[in-house]
């Protein structure tokens, strides 16, 4: 631990609520690597919208709107005892931030020395403690201190050797958003020339997708608001239709092989409409409204299968560093912020006025 400084910079979130919730601070404690553990540098993370939905508690039952409803101010009423997303409550002060790009500043007990000035990427959902059996696991800056700090700490093996040229803005766009969207790709099984459609298309995960999607030579419909459509068709998608449009006017019946869905809302129905016989749903995001109506004869007539998509197997990760390594994917930074800009960041974040990620950058003391 020598040359380290003892304090950090870095954001509380000191509670359930508005953006009054996160305070940025100077003098932090330095995280002491434990016993399998790495100390990271960290050198940028980025805003998602599983950070904005525990902040605000969106995951509590009691909530039954958009993410937006409540994204600047929090939401009058949710339950504290369910309102992160795996339901166990969040133990406050919290560092969030679930994307870390860095450098291993400093090891514990049981890690090789040599991997101090590695450069890494964090696992976003990680199996602490579990196996793949169990479909539990925890997010980072969640369950545990994230990357909204100048240092965090990890497992050791939560730390993914990286080998880039991209800068650390552009490396820390891709852990939760392209290991979302991957996932989601993964467990719909997405084939060459597959129709695949992808709502919320313009945001981290969806963009994300679209690429994903692209790189199984699927065929890609975007959807997303009509001031995007061009850079989604730059990023490869083969359609895109306009947010709020009637999607069955555009694509008609039994078009589609396989839906992404990251919006949910009342549009929903549409999309089980849109699947051929035999299609597969994913689905890792509502922030249009997580009550939907289902037909289930829809469902089973159809033969159709759902996939909620929220553990990811370490295998996820594994290829998404060589997807990321073998130069595969285009990292989307739209903007940058310094860490005590966060407000801001989250506050354009919730605007949706951009494609691809948000990204902040740690200060120095």
């Amino acid at each position: 631990m020598n040359k380290l400084p003892k304090k950090m910079s870095g954001v509380l979130l000191n509670g359930h609520g508005g953006l009054e919730k996160l305070e940025y601070r100077t003098d932090l404690p330095l995280p002491i690597p434990e016993k399998g553990e790495v100390l990271i540098k960290v050198g940028a993370s980025a805003v998602n919208n599983t950070d904005i939905n525990t902040r605000i508690g969106w995951y509590s039952k009691a909530v039954i709107e958009q993410t937006n409803a409540g994204a600047s101010d929090g939401f009058e009423t949710i339950n504290d005892n369910d309102a992160s997303w795996s339901g166990i409550p969040i133990k406050f002060p919290l560092i969030q931030g679930a994307d870390c790009c860095g450098e291993i500043a400093a090891v514990g007990e049981q890690v090789n020395s040599k991997r101090i000035g590695e450069r890494v990427l964090v696992r976003s959902l990680q199996q602490t403690g579990m196996t793949e059996a169990d479909h539990r696991c925890i997010t980072y800056g969640s369950e545990c201190d994230g990357g909204f700090a100048q240092y965090t700490k990890v497992l050791a093996t939560e730390a993914f050797p990286i080998r880039s040229s991209l800068s650390d803005s552009e490396l820390a766009s891709f852990p939760c958003a392209y290991s979302t969207a991957e996932n989601m790709i993964e467990r719909a099984n997405v084939k060459p020339n597959d129709t695949v459609i992808i709502t919320g298309a313009s945001g981290g995960v969806g963009s994300a997708a679209v690429q994903l999607a692209k790189r199984r030579n699927a065929k890609v419909i975007a959807v997303c608001s009509e001031n995007k459509m061009e850079q989604l068709t730059a990023l490869g998608a083969d359609k895109v239709i306009s947010r709020g449009q009637k999607l069955l006017d555009f694509l008609g019946q039994n078009s589609v092989d396989v839906v992404i869905d990251l919006v949910a809302g009342k549009q929903w129905p549409e999309l089980l409409d849109l699947l051929r016989r035999g299609g597969r749903y994913a689905v890792a995001g509502a922030i249009a409204g997580p009550i939907v109506e289902l037909d289930v004869r829809t469902l089973y007539l159809k033969d159709l299968s759902f996939f909620g998509c929220t553990y990811q197997s370490r295998e996820v990760f594994e290829n998404l560093i060589r997807y990321i390594e073998r130069s595969e994917l285009q990292p989307l930074v739209a903007k940058q912020y310094p860490l005590k800009e966060i407000k801001n960041a989250q506050q354009d974040f919730m605007a949706k006025k951009f494609v691809g990620k948000l990204v902040l950058l740690p200060s120095q003391l």
